[in-house]
């Protein structure tokens, strides 16, 4: 599965170094679910696991396929922490390059067991991105305890390409997604008049960016559709196309990352476009000390003829398993290849009568994703807030870390740390309360004082033992402030009420929720204030 002769003898340095950039985007994800899994989806959370395993078991034995994950062990708070507390222990160790390969295994199992019963709070592209690159480097990662560059055991050729393929996906399907929406700001290329404000959670920086003239923003949509329809291409073209592609991009995701937390989306395409890159390029920015570990031509050879060697040596239940692994590979390669090329081809020319089957078998699994990223732009900038109050009058309101609230706050670059509630909530703000049952039920949680869902917040006007008699949602519009306001007044924001998001409930004396009233906000929205 791993011989010389059928890997890829050029990319040992840019292996190891995507190897350790997947370590820490990995660390980082399971970083930000050791504090919010619980309040997500532990046995008291806003969507608990338990209670969605349970609604599966019709399924029979299917159901162990449709939600892939160790939580069928045990659904508990314990269990899922100790995952999340494995993962991270595996990821710090993949980023030591200690044994690689079983780290990545152990890093793939724990994360996919969360985002297989997440519910809405796995549902994101990210998610998928971050399960096929790290699936698809299960066969690049070097074997052994200490493989350091792992010259004697070369990426899988196969594996390479599929990642680099994963890469050209998500840049080409957002272009495809973009012009086939029928989004007119993309036509016009107005789309990036408003992204800076109106994204998931945005930065200081992109305040800044917001306020540049129209020709800046009419340029970067223009640029960004050149990019995904025509620059990637250039991955497929000879080296010097290659290497240019990759300063590009590399360019371009940072200045994204400076402008829009968007959790490790942006860092994971990043380091995938690594592979575009050669030993040859690469062995000059290795410190001198390190480069005695570099393979040269004449060690190549050896190490080519030593393999060889070893092979013709090995006994007859040695190659069986071997066999079977190269089997294996070829299965899971293919499958991960017809599954993302036919999703692919299915895009450009919907009427293309391909075997879906395939397709449908290993989506649970989202190793094999199609993608589209930004297809309509959001042209306003909503925000739930959650209130409690004791008499139905004088509301207080819980703190959010990290989505905009106060407008006097700096909104801040966490990225790669992703705040899934919070990220949410701005998905929900864009639909009805009805269609998003994670607003009501954390209603229900805030009555009940529930402290893993309490954790989610940076403060609670109200403590645990003591919670409000009523919590309601509101919902606001938002706008960066405009130069003037801010130099006057030191604010990043403006604000409107635009009413109540979602019904404001209270407990019954049997303990039951209860809705005092419907909510007032019909999808209306305000137009700028004006300072």
């Amino acid at each position: 599965m791993f011989d010389r002769e059928q890997g890829v003898g050029d990319r040992l340095i840019a292996r190891w170094l995507f190897l350790r950039a997947l370590g820490v985007i990995y660390f980082a994800a399971f970083l930000a679910l050791v504090f919010q899994a619980r309040g997500l989806i532990g046995t008291a959370g806003i969507l608990p696991a338990q209670a969605y395993l349970q609604s599966l078991h019709g399924a029979g034995v299917l159901r162990f396929w449709y939600a892939p994950s160790l939580l069928w062990i045990s659904s508990g708070n314990g269990m899922l922490m100790a995952l999340i507390w494995l993962g991270l222990a595996a990821s710090l160790l993949l980023v030591c390059n200690v044994a690689p390969r079983s780290m990545l295994l152990v890093c793939f199992v724990c994360f996919l067991s969360f985002v297989g019963v997440s519910q809405d709070f796995g549902a994101y592209q990210s998610d998928g991105m971050l399960l096929e690159a790290g699936l698809l480097s299960l066969f690049v990662a070097p074997s052994g305890l200490l493989p350091g560059l792992g010259a004697r055991s070369l990426p899988s050729r196969a594996a390479v390409f599929l990642l680099l393929w994963e890469w050209f996906r998500i840049y080409f399907e957002s272009g495809v997604v973009k012009i086939q929406s029928g989004d007119p700001t993309w036509r016009n290329l107005t789309a990036m008049y408003e992204y800076y404000q109106n994204g998931p959670l945005p930065t200081w920086v992109g305040w800044y960016l917001q306020h540049l003239p129209h020709w800046f923003h009419i340029g970067t949509a223009g640029l960004t559709l050149v990019m995904e329809f025509a620059l990637v291409w250039m991955a497929f073209l000879p080296r010097p196309f290659r290497i240019a592609c990759f300063v590009i991009v590399t360019v371009w995701q940072a200045g994204v990352i400076a402008t829009a937390n968007y959790a490790f989306l942006n860092y994971l395409v990043l380091v995938l476009a690594v592979f575009l890159l050669d030993d040859a390029l690469l062995r000059r920015w290795v410190p001198a000390r390190f480069r005695t570990g570099l393979p040269s031509a004449e060690s190549d050879a050896r190490l080519r003829d030593e393999s060889a060697t070893q092979q013709s040596h090995q006994a007859h239940p040695l190659g069986l398993r071997r066999g079977a692994a190269v089997l294996g590979t070829a299965v899971v390669l293919t499958w991960v290849g017809y599954n993302t090329t036919a999703q692919l081809i299915r895009m450009l020319l919907p009427d293309v009568p391909l075997p879906q089957a395939p397709i449908a078998a290993l989506e649970p699994f989202r190793v094999a994703n199609s993608y589209g990223l930004f297809a309509n732009m959001t042209p306003h900038r909503y925000e739930i807030e959650f209130q409690g109050s004791n008499d139905g009058t004088t509301w207080q309101s819980y703190e959010f870390r990290f989505k905009p609230q106060e407008v006097n706050a700096r909104p801040p670059i966490y990225a790669p740390y992703q705040p899934r509630f919070d990220w949410n909530l701005w998905f929900a703000s864009l639909s009805t309360w009805q269609q998003e049952p994670i607003v009501p039920l954390t209603e229900e949680r805030l009555l009940d004082g529930d402290r893993d869902v309490l954790s989610l917040f940076r403060s609670s006007p109200f403590s645990p033992r003591q919670p409000p008699r009523y919590v309601r949602a509101v919902i606001w519009q938002y706008w960066f402030s405009t130069p003037v306001q801010k130099r006057l007044t030191d604010v990043w924001w403006t604000r409107a009420l635009l009413g109540t998001y979602a019904p404001t409930i209270t407990k019954t004396q049997g303990g039951r929720y209860a809705a005092v009233d419907a909510p007032t906000w019909t999808g209306a929205v305000e137009d700028r204030p004006v300072p």
